[in-house]
C-alpha cells in the first residue's frame, strides 16, 4: 500500500521554501505507483496534484488541500544511440550535463535548471533560445483512469512556457527525447552553467525567473529599469543580481510573494505600459485536478 502521508509541510518539497501543508502528500517511485496513486484519488474523489522539483511553484500559506504526489520515478537509458528514455522524475539539469559529456546536442540548456524531466515538458521549460520540446519525441502520460498511454510529440501542443498536458488531468511519467550529435555540446554546456552562475542567484531560494518575457523583450531588465533590485515585503526581495528573479530571503511567506509580484507589476505597467504576467504556478489551496 502506498504511503500518504497527511499534513506535510510543503515548504520542503519546492525552491522557493513557501507553502502551508499537504492535507496527503505521497512519493511515487514507479509508473506502476503513480498508477495506483491516481486510481486511489480518482476512486476517493481525491482533488490531485503532480509535483517533481517544485521549481516553479508558488503554493498557499494554507497549503494544498489535496493530494500531492511527488514524482520520483528516476531511470534513465539509452534506447538507442542519441535516444534517451527518461523517467519524469530524473533530474532534467543533470539530464543537460550527461548528454552533453556523451556529445550529443539539443539539451545543453537545462544545466543549472533545478527541474524535474516531466515538469521541464510540462512547462515546455527553455534557455539560451532552446525550449524542451524540440527534443522531445514522445511523452508517457497516465490519464485519470490510471491508463497508460504514449503520446508523440505532434499529439502535444506546445508554446512560450507551455504545454497542452496542462489542461490534461494526469501525469507525464516518462519522455523520450531524440538528440543530435555534436563535439561541441560539452563546451556549450559548460559556457551555459558558467554564465548562469554570473548572472542569477543560484544560492537563493526562488522560482526562477517569475515573469514570462513580454513580445517587447526582458522581463528582467524592464524591472531593473525601475530600479527594483533588492526591493522587499517581508522576506520576499527582488534579487540584486537578477531582476527577473523573486527570491526568499528567509522565511517569506505567499502572501508576501504576490505582495511583491503585485508591486513589480504595477512599478513596470507604470513607467513602461508593459503588463507583465507570472511564469510560475501559483497553487491554490482548493485545487482542482482538471484545471
Amino acid at each position: 500500500m502506498l504511503p500518504f502521508r497527511e499534513n506535510i509541510s510543503l515548504r520542503d518539497f519546492c525552491t522557493l521554501g513557501i507553502g502551508g501543508p499537504a492535507r496527503y502528500l505521497c512519493e511515487v517511485r514507479t509508473v506502476k505507483e503513480m498508477q495506483e496513486a491516481i486510481k486511489i484519488c480518482y476512486r476517493h474523489h481525491l482533488p490531485f496534484m503532480v509535483l517533481g522539483k517544485g521549481s516553479n511553484c508558488l503554493f498557499d500559506d494554507r497549503g494544498v488541500n489535496g493530494v500531492v504526489l511527488v514524482n520520483k520515478i528516476d531511470f534513465c537509458e539509452e534506447c538507442s544511440p542519441g535516444v534517451f528514455h527518461v523517467g519524469a522524475g530524473y533530474s532534467f539539469a543533470l539530464l543537460g550535463v550527461q548528454t552533453a559529456r556523451q556529445g550529443w546536442s539539443g539539451l545543453e540548456f537545462a544545466s543549472g535548471i533545478p527541474a524535474s524531466v516531466g515538469g521541464a515538458v510540462f512547462m515546455n521549460a527553455g534557455a539560451n533560445g532552446s525550449e524542451t520540446f524540440q527534443s522531445v519525441e514522445s511523452i508517457d502520460f497516465i490519464s485519470m483512469d490510471g491508463e497508460l498511454k504514449t503520446l508523440k510529440r505532434d499529439e502535444v501542443t506546445f508554446s512560450y512556457r507551455f504545454s497542452s498536458l496542462q489542461k490534461i488531468p494526469g501525469a507525464i511519467v516518462g519522455v523520450t527525447f531524440k538528440l543530435k550529435p555534436s563535439p561541441e555540446a560539452r563546451q556549450k554546456q559548460i559556457e551555459i552553467v558558467k554564465t548562469r552562475s554570473k548572472t542569477q542567484p543560484y544560492g537563493s531560494k526562488s522560482a526562477g525567473c517569475i515573469f514570462l518575457n513580454p513580445s517587447c523583450g526582458s522581463a528582467g531588465a524592464l524591472i531593473d529599469k525601475c530600479n527594483l533590485k533588492g526591493v522587499s515585503v517581508g522576506d520576499a526581495a527582488v534579487s540584486n543580481l537578477h531582476a527577473n528573479f523573486l527570491i526568499n530571503v528567509n522565511q517569506a511567506t505567499c502572501r508576501d510573494m504576490l505582495e511583491l509580484i503585485e508591486l513589480v507589476k504595477k512599478r513596470v505597467k507604470e513607467m513602461s505600459q508593459v503588463e507583465l504576467h507570472i511564469e510560475v504556478r501559483q497553487i491554490n489551496y482548493e485545487i482542482n485536478t482538471h484545471e
